[in-house]
């Protein structure tokens, strides 16, 4: 799992961060305009926000991104022990929060549990992006209605990236999502599978979705 962590606090970031680093692979900024930077232009499955920040609350930040539908758990830290406080998080779109300070097993037990739903909402059948559909329950990729016939790397491919569609996807990402641990980051296994799944789902229909963004990754382009 792929956290964002948003805290200005560097000794309780780099605390979380000790705390998690085994279990979950996470990256940090410290201010709430780097926070939305990164979750416009990167794929998360949690995030967590420190509720006071320099330039903005995690209020705000949580507001703007369940405006544009983003649906990724967010669990809200609070050094505050007024439930007026805790109501406005939940009402903004957090899905949790904790008050500071917190002891490391609830950390890790409101991960866990912010982590299974998340694999919940992903159990969605059905995913569609422009022309092309998957269907989670089947493993069957289509084009217009048309079965494409992908292996079970390229559609696992076509899957992370379609559910990540418009946002900056990197390799590291991609071996962490549909790869097991023991992939070696070194090699082009990403690249050799993005060239066969391009072949197939862009190739033939004269369509250019799958998009290198050098020196980062992949993005799925999105059309209106």
């Amino acid at each position: 799992m792929r956290i964002l962590l948003v805290e200005d606090d560097l000794e309780m970031a780099h605390a979380i961060r000790a705390t998690v680093k085994d279990r979950f692979a996470i990256e940090v900024v410290h201010t709430g305009e780097e926070g939305l930077f990164h979750i416009e232009n990167y794929a998360y499955d949690l995030i967590i926000l420190d509720l006071n920040l320099p330039d903005m609350t995690g209020i705000d930040i949580c507001c703007r991104i369940r405006s544009t539908g983003l649906t990724t758990p967010v669990l809200m830290l609070t050094g505050s022990q007024e439930l007026d406080d805790k109501v406005r998080c939940l009402d903004a779109g957090a899905d949790d929060f904790l008050s500071k300070p917190f002891a490391k097993a609830e950390l890790h037990a409101r991960l866990r549990a912010l982590s299974r739903r998340s694999r919940m909402q992903l159990e969605t059948s059905l995913f569609c992006v422009n022309d092309l559909a998957v269907d989670s329950s089947t493993g069957i990729a289509f084009h217009r209605g048309t079965p494409l016939n992908l292996r079970r790397k390229e559609f696992l491919l076509l899957e992370y990236l379609m559910r990540n569609a418009g946002k900056i996807v990197t390799r590291n990402m991609l071996l962490e999502h549909v790869w097991d641990s023991s992939a070696d980051p070194a090699t082009n296994t990403v690249d050799v599978h993005i060239k066969c799944l391009r072949d197939k789902i862009d190739k033939p229909f004269g369509t250019k979705q799958i998009l290198t963004i050098h020196g980062l990754g992949y993005k799925l382009e999105t059309t209106s």
